[in-house]
């Protein structure tokens, strides 16, 4: 009787062990199956939620979505491993961010890129500039040298041979014919402050979510490397399953169809490495 009832108990014991392993097993599957997004108003963020994030949901993957108003709120909560991904940035902010920051963020691919554009504020035609003109600009300093490159690009200003031009800073203005004053202010602020202004630099993003028309713009950026939105996560990350995943998605026939058939204005950049077969 005793030795029945001690079987019993082992049973037990080996059926309750098995069902916690189970369970554990389980659970940590569930959680490498989800994918917390850091997501702000604007064409990226969409771009993923409309086209990326159905594609890695037909893989089994969850997707749950984290909104900041700031990237470099969004950048901070990446770093401290509260969100896994984000895809509003480009190179060189995301460098300027781990430099400022002893942070490690990395790109994991390039994605479509909405470019910077030269704008109309007051005035509405290139030709109208004149001296002493007001010309807003992105404060942050990636930003900041993407308006200059633009400006130079017009004509409007020149900058040092043999700079780095993604660092490029007022002092590497070496002519300035015009004498325009450049007011630096947050890119989300630039659409509003448009009737203060003559011109205004503003980026791709800030142009989808203040609802400009991008056709208005006077003159678009070229896009350098720097430049191009990339996928970003943490680099302790960068050999997780969901990491891959989200890179097949935006390298996918799936995601390529997508892109052709919502970009007949060439509204979107897209890199090299997303129109390989």
């Amino acid at each position: 009787m005793k030795k029945r009832m001690l079987m019993t108990l082992l049973i037990l014991i080996g059926v309750t062990t098995v069902s916690a392993c189970s369970s554990n097993r389980s659970s940590t599957e569930t959680k490498d199956k989800i994918i917390r997004v850091g997501t702000s108003p604007g064409p990226y963020s969409e771009l993923f939620l409309e086209a990326v994030k159905p594609i890695l949901e037909k893989q089994g993957y969850q997707i749950k979505q984290n909104e900041f108003t700031e990237l470099i709120q969004a950048d901070i909560a990446l770093a401290e491993g509260t969100i896994d991904l984000n895809v509003d940035q480009h190179t060189a902010y995301l460098n300027n961010f781990n430099e400022n920051k002893d942070a490690h963020l990395i790109s994991i691919t390039p994605i479509p890129t909405v470019a910077a554009g030269l704008f109309p504020g007051r005035k509405s035609q290139l030709e109208d500039v004149q001296k002493k003109d007001k010309v807003g600009i992105p404060d942050d300093p990636s930003n900041t040298a993407r308006a200059f490159n633009l400006l130079q690009k017009a004509g409007w200003i020149e900058l040092k041979e043999g700079i780095d031009s993604v660092k490029a800073t007022k002092n590497d203005i070496v002519s300035n014919p015009k004498e325009l004053e450049f007011v630096e202010m947050t890119s989300a602020q630039i659409p509003r402050s448009l009737e203060d202004l003559d011109f205004a630099v503003i980026p791709g993003s800030i142009v989808y979510s203040a609802k400009l028309d991008p056709k208005e713009s006077l003159l678009s950026e070229d896009v350098l490397k720097e430049y191009e939105l990339v996928a970003t996560i943490d680099e302790k990350n960068k050999e997780s399953d969901w990491a891959k995943a989200v890179v097949d998605a935006y390298h996918s026939k799936e995601f390529k169809t997508y892109l052709n058939e919502h970009n007949q204005e060439n509204y979107w950049f897209v890199p090299k490495e997303l129109q390989e077969d």
